[in-house]
């Protein structure tokens, strides 16, 4: 059964390899795959809840800028506990703009210079300034009842805009 998922996560990868953007559901689609994989591996101690927008479904975004930010949730948040942890990924849009979301509520950050050390959030960072310069927004925070929040703001465009 591993094996399978697998395999279909890297079909799935492949068959995006060079785009640079995709879809929201075509990268919601990726992630699914993925964490049924970490699904497997952690059982009852990870929940995911995915809940888009149903109007930012067909929104263009960068291709696997989910991806790192749900694993470095899992290699924080759920990895080292024993209890449930739940991630949620959420996105919207508003004033033009698609907001995007991953939290987990895990323990936050003990150290806050580490998180934003990491190659997975620097590389997305650098992404996201590199596409969007100024019209985006990377935050990374620790949330009021523990756990971390990251956001991303990047301009709105799919499909009907073009």
């Amino acid at each position: 059964e591993m094996l399978l998922r697998l395999s279909d996560l890297l079909r799935a990868a492949l068959k995006n390899n060079e785009a640079h953007e995709v879809t929201l559901e075509e990268e919601l689609e990726f992630l699914e795959k993925y964490l049924q994989i970490e699904q497997a591996r952690f059982q009852d101690r990870l929940k995911v809840r995915i809940d888009p927008g149903p109007e930012t479904l067909t929104a263009y975004l960068p291709n696997l800028i989910l991806q790192p930010l749900v694993e470095n949730a899992i290699r924080h948040a759920v990895a080292p506990r024993a209890t449930e942890t739940l991630i949620e990924i959420r996105s919207h849009k508003l004033d033009g703009h698609l907001h995007l979301s991953v939290s987990d509520n895990g323990e936050g950050m003990v150290d806050h210079a580490t998180p934003t050390n990491g190659i997975g959030l620097r590389n997305t960072r650098a992404r996201l300034e590199k596409l969007y310069g100024s019209n985006q927004d990377f935050r990374l925070e620790t949330t009021a009842g523990g756990g971390v929040h990251i956001s991303i703001i990047i301009p709105f465009r799919n499909r009907d805009e073009e």
